[in-house]
């Protein structure tokens, strides 16, 4: 069989593996946060991992509120200002976790998640994980359903899509993301970076919109990022064409390609002060949605919600 789904541990330190055999591409998924740790391909000087991930889901679980690398962001995404919020007549305060004064990064970022479905073929490797959050947090008195499902295809591309399903019996707020740290083995100083916006969100002392947007296209074909800093989030110009951004490293011959739908239609970009990786995000929405509205979405009892990437290797 060309593709192949291999499985270890249980519980929380359950891994799951979906194979290329006849490339050696491998994703590497942990049910904890249902998260990408790795997913890499073999190149002429040898295999590549393009995601900056964990050595173990022990480290994950430890370190994820350091960096949050390969958070799913749910039921919000990046900050919510002060940490509240109102919905219809009630006002809302989050606690789980703050970053000065805003709620960041959503309510399951830790949640185990079970492995619900697997398979594989002779033209895919695919698995699904499942999370029912009942309330888990102050702050958030709703009740859904998460499902990540990951889709290992030929010419090392994998597809993710998250589907979010209200199982409450009142309406809920809810936007979604991803927060992947991509690396290809050198400084991001070395590396190049293109994304097709017209556009960024302006943002106020704490990083949230002000709710004016201000042109931006320094990146609209690709250049070096050099010394460029960015903790800033661009509209996705859908007009153009496919793929919507490109992170490449020109010396080791490799790049990573984003392809967002159209449920993803903001990307955040975050330089770390470490600078050996960037986190290029997907959102649905943007920051500090549950206050400004901008792309929230509000579902029905029973309504579902989905929003799809993918990720691909491409050697040069």
């Amino acid at each position: 069989m060309s593709f192949g789904v291999n499985v270890t541990g249980e519980g929380a330190l359950t891994k799951v593996f979906l194979m290329d055999n006849a490339s050696g591409c491998i994703a590497e998924i942990f049910a904890f946060g249902a998260l990408l740790n790795s997913f890499s391909v073999p190149l002429h000087e040898g295999r590549i991992n393009v995601i900056d991930g964990y050595s173990t889901v022990e480290e994950a679980r430890e370190l994820m509120t350091a960096f949050f690398k390969s958070s799913k962001l749910s039921p919000f995404a990046c900050r919510i200002k002060n940490a509240n919020y109102s919905f219809g007549q009630d006002s809302y305060h989050l606690t789980k976790f703050s970053k000065g004064s805003s709620a960041i990064h959503g309510l399951i970022y830790d949640a185990v998640f079970s492995v619900v479905n697997q398979s594989a073929d002779e033209t895919e490797a695919c698995v699904t994980f499942q999370y029912v959050y009942d309330n888990d947090s102050e702050g958030y008195p709703f009740s859904y359903r998460c499902e990540v499902e990951y889709t290992l295809t030929a010419n090392n591309s994998l597809t993710i899509t998250t589907t979010i399903t209200n199982i409450d019996e009142q309406l809920m707020p809810v936007a979604d993301g991803w927060h992947p740290y991509f690396t290809l083995g050198d400084r991001v100083d070395e590396c190049q970076l293109e994304f097709q916006s017209k556009e960024m969100l302006e943002f106020d002392e704490d990083l949230v919109p002000t709710g004016r947007l201000i042109p931006y296209q320094v990146f609209g074909s690709l250049e070096e990022i050099n010394t460029i800093t960015l903790d800033n989030c661009f509209t996705v110009n859908f007009a153009e064409c496919q793929p919507l951004c490109v992170f490449r490293n020109p010396k080791k011959k490799v790049q990573v390609e984003i392809y967002p739908a159209t449920s993803y239609p903001y990307l955040l970009i975050f330089t770390p002060d470490h600078r050996k990786s960037i986190a290029i995000e997907n959102l649905s929405a943007a920051p500090d949605a549950f206050n400004n509205g901008i792309g929230l979405k509000v579902l029905a009892p029973d309504e579902s919600a989905s929003y799809t990437t993918k990720f691909v290797i491409h050697p040069l």
